[in-house]
């Protein structure tokens, strides 16, 4: 993409409304860009409508026209979660038009360097403690992306000696040509958002454009335990900095002494007290960071997060000795693996944010069994049968919902379970899963837990993941 001062006086068209929509128009509009931003959602669903217009952006809601992508149009710049089947996108490709994310926008207007993270799974926690480390180590960052803020609005917002902290997903990356962090940081990959991507080579493509640009003086950090990740980190240009929960790093940042076993319980785990993060450097110098068992959230998943933070907060320049309070003091971040409360001796856990089968993997290994588990949502072609083995070993009951139900109920019954309910929708998704939370709670005993872990996206019953969550926090205290 060309410096934003390239556009001005020719025609951008911003494809999806929304914050980040919204942030891409104004910043064209700014560099004097004849600007048209587009919605196929009606006018009152589209609230940034007004503001744009009184700017004197052109705003179309309602639909694609299709005059919308034209001969002159110079740039598209598209909500990253319109797929690339869409009609205007199809237009601008076929008359050449590039097409890009507020996310390549955002990496032109930074003055600070930026530090992206990517992954299938633990973005938001590894995002959201990278922050909270940074911070306490005084390098002024400011995070933003995936996680909720414009990339662009904080990209403006932010000094010369911050840090610009980004969660990026697969469909911001994918729209990105030039776009260049500083530390680029990939956690993991699983097979996920498929319905998008159409092939798992085309969604590793995208993740792997995070590292495209690198070079010398920048820092690859990439998990030395995922084949792929670790193909992607030592192809990318500058310093090579990995991760690892089970293997001894000559350089990197890794757990001493390793975990072996993959399904190695850490509530049970004798040696929990002797693990400890260490970081190794170049120069084979040992620093000892943190015990394993004194982080502020559970889970060998969320130990695998803390590793990445730990990593990046390193080559960002944090003193090793600021990093132990942040790690300890971290409590998570809503939806994930997030504490709701005990009610009449059983324990609720919010892990609404687990959209896919290895989330939820992830989350109900970390937590002590016997567990009651509500899951199901938008049906997304998956069979779900990596579940049986987690069903079949920490799984006490299961209570099904969403567009995958019967599915979720198929496995559950073929890893031997009796203890399964399907909940049928009523037109008020709310009501529905009030009710799968009452059927959870009849199953559960005191000790127990129940954890709302859905392995599927929200979009079935609500309008995404967080109101899922609220939802079922709310049931959970009236019960």
């Amino acid at each position: 993409m060309m410096p934003l001062a390239n556009y001005r006086g020719r025609k951008v068209v911003v494809l999806g409304l929304a914050r980040s929509g919204a942030a891409a128009a104004k910043l064209f509009h700014q560099a004097g860009s004849v600007v048209t931003a587009n919605d196929r959602k009606e006018r009152e669903a589209c609230p940034e409508a007004s503001e744009l217009e009184a700017l004197g952006i052109s705003v179309v809601c309602g639909g694609h026209p299709d005059d919308l992508v034209t001969s002159d149009t110079a740039l598209l710049v598209k909500n990253p979660g319109i797929p690339y089947s869409a009609a205007p996108i199809r237009q601008a490709e076929a008359m050449g038009v590039e097409i890009v994310t507020e996310v390549e926008v955002a990496g032109q207007l930074s003055p600070a360097p930026i530090i992206g993270i990517t992954g299938s799974n633990g973005k938001t926690t590894t995002t959201t403690w990278t922050g909270e480390i940074l911070s306490a180590a005084g390098l002024s960052p400011i995070v933003a992306g995936n996680i909720g803020r414009p990339l662009s609005d904080a990209a403006q917002e932010i000094g010369p000696d911050g840090w610009l902290v980004a969660e990026l997903s697969s469909f911001q990356l994918k729209g990105t040509t030039d776009f260049h962090p500083r530390i680029a940081c990939l956690l993991n990959l699983a097979e996920t958002h498929l319905d998008y991507h159409g092939t798992m080579e085309d969604y590793v493509a995208s993740k792997a454009k995070l590292f495209a640009n690198l070079s010398e003086g920048d820092t690859a950090v990439y998990n030395a335990d995922d084949a792929v990740c670790a193909e992607i980190g030592r192809a990318s240009a500058g310093r090579q900095w990995p991760f690892s929960l089970s293997k001894r790093l000559t350089v990197g940042v890794s757990v001493e002494p390793p975990f072996t076993a993959v399904g190695e319980d850490e509530s049970r785990e004798t040696r929990a007290a002797e693990r400890w993060i260490v970081s190794r450097d170049e120069s084979g110098a040992k620093t000892r960071i943190v015990p394993v068992d004194r982080l502020g959230i559970p889970g060998r998943h969320n130990c695998a997060n803390a590793l990445a933070a730990v990593a990046i907060a390193l080559a960002a320049g944090a003193e090793p000795a600021s990093l132990r309070e942040p790690l300890e003091a971290f409590k998570g971040v809503e939806h994930r693996l997030e504490y709701v409360g005990t009610f009449r001796g059983v324990r609720y856990y919010n892990d609404s944010k687990a959209t896919n089968p290895t989330a939820t993997i992830m989350s109900v290994s970390s937590l002590p069994a016997p567990l009651v588990l509500i899951a199901g949502g938008l049906d997304r072609g998956s069979d779900y049968r990596e579940l049986i083995p987690l069903f079949r070993d920490r799984v006490k009951g299961v209570v099904a919902i969403g567009e995958t139900r019967e599915k979720i109920h198929k496995v559950a019954e073929e890893a031997g379970l009796t203890n399964v309910v399907v909940v049928e929708p009523v037109e008020d998704a709310a009501e529905t899963l009030k009710r799968a939370v009452l059927e959870a709670s009849a199953l559960a005993g005191p000790g127990d837990t129940v954890l709302l872990s859905p392995a599927c996206a929200s979009w079935d019953m609500f309008p995404s993941y967080e109101v899922r969550g609220r939802i079922f926090k709310q049931s959970a205290h009236t019960l």
